[in-house]
């Protein structure tokens, strides 16, 4: 028997940009890396288990500016293996403007959404 996949679901930046692909729980990117994850409360995290902010139904990635308290950290699901992505997407809906206290993540901050190989974001091995 095989484990059959989610539908995936494309996620835009307010542009208009595929950015991402969610297939619950996990969040790739365009080339089908794993750069995050999705709660059923639709918090996103990082592939370290750090806050990014949360999914809206457009979709898109949103967090606050500036937060207000420090960020939360989970343990990060196991890692799933890499997925090919699909050759198109449909179109995207019409974004709604986003006030100045809240971000587009995958627009103005792409890099909290990183794969587990990215440099600058390793932990520290001891």
């Amino acid at each position: 028997m095989t484990k059959k996949l989610r539908k995936p679901i494309p996620i835009y930046t307010t542009p208009g940009d595929w950015s991402a692909l969610l297939v619950f729980p996990y969040i790739y990117n365009t080339l089908g890396e794993w750069i995050g994850w999705v709660t059923p409360n639709k918090e996103v995290f990082d592939v370290n288990g750090v806050y990014v902010g949360w999914l809206t139904k457009d979709p898109r990635i949103l967090t606050k500016r500036i937060p207000q308290r420090p960020l939360v950290r989970r343990d990060p699901p196991v890692e799933p293996q890499r997925i090919r992505p699909p050759a198109t997407v449909p179109l995207p809906p019409m974004m709604s403007d986003l006030p100045f206290e809240i971000i587009d993540v995958l627009d103005e901050a792409p890099d909290r959404l990183h794969t587990t190989d990215a440099a600058g974001y390793r932990e520290d091995m001891d």
